[in-house]
């Protein structure tokens, strides 16, 4: 026969939950903030249109009025327009990353500066 256990000492799920880890607690408001800026997930989704859509686009546009059914010729250059888009999102990242950490300088002189204004 299986014995039974005494339920009234156990805590419950709740009360365990207040307690666990790294969980906030009941009473703390947790950070619902996305971890990455809407303009940036915008950005990735409008090269991966790009992706898609400028290397297959060049390749029907100009296998029949370009190169006159020379499918090889197309092709290049659809590889060559796949990498042109894949340098644009680079060079695009590399800026955004520049002129946050210019950003960042500004705000760290800015904040130096009202030091000095606020000790004279």
């Amino acid at each position: 026969m299986a014995t039974r256990r005494i339920i009234s000492q156990e805590k419950t799920l709740l009360e365990k939950d207040d307690s666990i880890g790294s969980s906030p607690a009941a009473n703390e408001k947790s950070n619902i903030a996305p971890a990455v800026p809407a303009a940036v997930i915008f950005k990735l989704l409008a090269f991966t249109f790009a992706m898609i859509v400028v290397p297959i686009g060049s390749y029907f546009l100009t296998v029949d009025n370009v190169f006159k059914g020379n499918s090889t010729f197309a092709g290049a250059l659809a590889a060559i327009m796949a990498n042109v888009v894949l340098v644009a999102y680079i060079i695009a990242a590399m800026r955004e990353d520049q002129s946050d950490q210019e950003e960042e300088k500004q705000q760290q002189k800015g904040g130096s500066r009202g030091e000095d204004k606020k000790s004279r």
